[in-house]
Formats: structure tokens, sequence, C-alpha cells
């Protein structure tokens, strides 16, 4: 019978990303640069949104709470990454790494969920112009984005309670540079089979089910896109989801190479630097990339410059 005893571990040690300590530094200074920009673009893209009068929009709605999620989201890990390039032993508590399991999971959640609210809202936008408005008032916008953080949080704690029930009594290196389940349940002395497939079973569900609206929405955006006569109402239509597109392309393609490929599969090294890439990578991309290819977001800095530049002048 498994012994649910956390005594014989007080914390775990992280791996990181390399322990070459010349390479270390380097990292450190991608790592910062990266996060810094994250910060930076996600916080400046919520202010714009929340008090630039022509972003009031449903779809801004959903966009400066996706926003808000990539902050959290890499402001979970990155601190401490950034932390342990700088020590010689990279530690961790058993409750902070705990903590950051969940908030990890919790973001993660919101984040799959987030990209498919605004998949639907794209669909309504597109196929149904004229009630647009009615069908997504601002009061619905708010019950899907609270739903979105409750249920975030439910997946985050359900995970970080079948994770920490486990007894760990042999090692407790953790081969990555955060606290996540795919490298810690490989470290469990205790029968980890329930907590593989509660793993399995709700990453699957959740990437599945989020991903059949987004697919389905862009089914019905296609359609009414093909219908347009004219090649300019065409590529009109497909500019506004040109960057949502690129945001799910990456965020799910990473998200299903990590955990929904056999256990045979995988490679911690491998999930390892691929996880660089959608905990830290993609948080500071989506801004940009809203910001880049979204003309309302450019002409609303634009006009925010503007009136920065006469106020300094008066």
């Amino acid at each position: 019978m498994a012994k649910h005893n956390h005594s014989a571990v007080t914390e775990f040690i992280l791996l990181g990303l390399t322990d070459d300590p010349e390479f270390q530094v380097i990292v450190f200074v991608i790592l910062l640069i990266i996060y810094l920009v994250s910060i930076i673009s996600n916080l400046g893209l919520i202010v714009l949104i929340q008090f630039s009068s022509q972003l009031q929009s449903p779809m801004y709605f959903f966009l400066s709470h996706l926003a808000f999620v990539d902050f959290c989201y890499t402001s979970s890990v990155t601190p401490n990454a950034l932390a342990n390039c700088l020590c010689e032993i990279k530690s961790i508590s058993l409750y902070a790494c705990a903590a950051q399991v969940c908030l990890f999971v919790t973001f993660s959640v919101c984040e799959v969920f987030l990209l498919s609210a605004m998949a639907y809202d794209r669909y309504v936008a597109i196929c149904n112009p004229l009630r647009y408005i009615i069908l997504m008032p601002r009061k619905l916008c708010f019950q899907i984005v609270t739903s979105i953080y409750i249920y975030g949080f439910i997946m985050g704690l359900t995970q970080t309670v079948s994770t920490f029930i486990l007894s760990f009594c042999d090692s407790n290196v953790v081969n990555q540079f955060f606290c996540d389940d795919i490298p810690l349940i490989p470290l469990a002395c205790s029968d980890t089979q329930v907590k593989e497939l509660m793993l399995l079973t709700m990453a699957g569900f959740n990437v599945c089910f989020s991903l059949l609206i987004v697919l389905v929405s862009y089914v019905f955006i296609v359609s009414a896109i093909l219908k347009k006569h004219s090649a300019k109402g065409r590529h009109k239509v497909f500019s506004t989801c040109a960057s949502h597109l690129s945001s799910i392309t990456m965020y799910y393609g990473t998200i299903i190479f990590m955990y929904l490929q056999p256990k045979s599969n995988h490679s911690l090294n491998t999930d390892k630097f691929a996880s660089v890439f959608y905990v830290v990578v993609i948080p500071m991309l989506n801004p940009l990339i809203y910001s880049l290819r979204n003309k309302e977001v450019k002409n609303s800095v634009k006009r925010i410059i503007h009136k920065v530049h006469w106020s300094s002048h008066k």
C-alpha cells in the first residue's frame, strides 16, 4: 500500500535549462529580455484597451483578458527560473512547487478557453454582424470570462492535489526549469496510474473541447468569407482573424506536442525546451501579434502618442 507521506521530501531541485555556468548567464539574459518585453507588452495592451474608447468591443474585452492570463501565466514561472539561473542550487520548496503547479495549470486552461471564446466571438462578428452587439452583450462576455477563470482554477486545484497526494520519497530532482506534472510524476514512489490517467483525460478534454469550439467557429467563418463576392471583402474579413489564428496555431500545437503524445514518446529534455516556447515566448508574442497586425490597436496607440505629444508642447 502506498504511503501518502510528504515528510521524506520537503523541497525539489530543478535542473533548469543548462548546467553550464557560462551558458546559464546567456539563458538568464535571454529570458530576462523576453520576460520584460512580455510584461510591458501585455500590461500595455491591457491599459490601452481599458482607456481607449475605440477598443471597447467584445473582441478587445477578451483580448485584454488574454493579455492578463499571459501576464499571470509567464509570471508564475519565469521569475523563479531567472533566479535559479543565478543560483548554484536550484531548489524550490514543496509548497512553492505545488503553488506553481496550481497557477501554471490554472492559467494554461484559461488560455485555451479564452482562445476558443475569441474564436466564437469572431464567428458571431463575421456571420451575424448586424446582431453582433445584441448576441455578445457585455454581461455575457463577463459571464464567459468569469466561468473560464473559475473552471481554470478548479482544474488547477484538482491536478495539484492529485499530484501532491503522491509520495515523493526517493529522488527530488526535477528535470525541468519549473514545477510541472510531467517531470514530477516519474519521481513519485507510489502508484501513479490514476494520476497519469487524470492528466491525460483532463488535458485531452480541455484541449479537444476548446479546439472543437475553435474549429466549428472557423468552419462557419470560412464559409462566410467564401460567400463574399469581392476579393477586398474576403481579405478584410480574413485579416481580422489572422492574429487569432496565429495564436491558436502556436499555443495548441505546442500543448498537443507536450501533453497528448504517448508516454513512450516523451523526452524530458525535448519537453523542457518546448515548454520554454509556450511558457515564456508565446506570452511575449501574443500581444505583439495582436498589436502589429491590428489597425485599430495601432491607431489607438498613435492617438495616445499624438495626445502626449500635444500635451508636452502646450
